[in-house]
Parts: C-alpha cells; sequence; structure tokens
C-alpha cells in the first residue's frame, strides 16, 4: 500500500500530480523524515502508470531534495523538510483554485462559497 492518496485528473500531466501528491503528504505529514518510498515498481503497479513516469516523478523529488536514494535501502523522505508556510499555501492555493473552477461552473457565487467554506469549518471545530 503506498502512502500517499492520488486521484488523476485528465489535463494535467501524470508525473506532477504525482508529484504534487508527495508534496502533500510530506507537508501534511503523512511521510515523514525517513519514511521508506514506495518503489518505482511498487508505484507502477499500485498506480497502474508507465515505470518511465514514476521515475521521472521520483527524479524531480530527489532533485527538489524532498527524497534521498540510500544504496541498498531505496529512496526515503529526505532530512531536515519541515513545510514551510510557503509549501503549505502552494498545496492549499492549489486546492482552493479547483473548488473556485468547480463553483463558477456550477455557477455559484463568491459569498455563497465563503458561507459554505466557514460552515465546514465550523463543523471540523
Amino acid at each position: 500500500m503506498i502512502p500517499l492518496s492520488i486521484k488523476f485528473e485528465p489535463g494535467i500531466p501524470t508525473y506532477e500530480q504525482l508529484i504534487y501528491a508527495v508534496k502533500k503528504a510530506i507537508v501534511s505529514g503523512q511521510l515523514n523524515t525517513g519514511d521508506r518510498f514506495p518503489s518505482v515498481r511498487t508505484l507502477s503497479v499500485e498506480l497502474k502508470i508507465n515505470p518511465n513516469t514514476i521515475q521521472k516523478a521520483v527524479t524531480k523529488l530527489v532533485n527538489e531534495n524532498l527524497l534521498e536514494v540510500r544504496p541498498g535501502i531505496g529512496c526515503i523522505v529526505a532530512a531536515g523538510r519541515k513545510a514551510t508556510e510557503e509549501q503549505r499555501h502552494e498545496i492549499l492555493g492549489a486546492e482552493i483554485e479547483h473548488l473556485v473552477v468547480e463553483a463558477k461552473q456550477l455557477r455559484l457565487g463568491e459569498k455563497e462559497i465563503i458561507n459554505a467554506v466557514q460552515q465546514h469549518w465550523k463543523n471540523f471545530k
């Protein structure tokens, strides 16, 4: 089982969606420093994605110092990667953009969306 959730959307490159899902998992604490990251083969089978696509995403995550490769172990979540406020806003911004697009397609107004968010916020207190 992979330690992150991902729902692929058409129109966005698959490797970018995978990178986003991994960043979100790290920022949210689903993946912590030192956690083993699934192998390319495991991700390819479970997500039904071409291994080359997975490798492209993993390479980018390694280059961004979010993952590190350990000989004999594989990839792990890199040390010292506390989520910054900017990273949390980046993740949230993508979610908000998705919400706004959906709301506009449903022809809902700004006030209706703000009220809905406030109501959901209250439900989690």
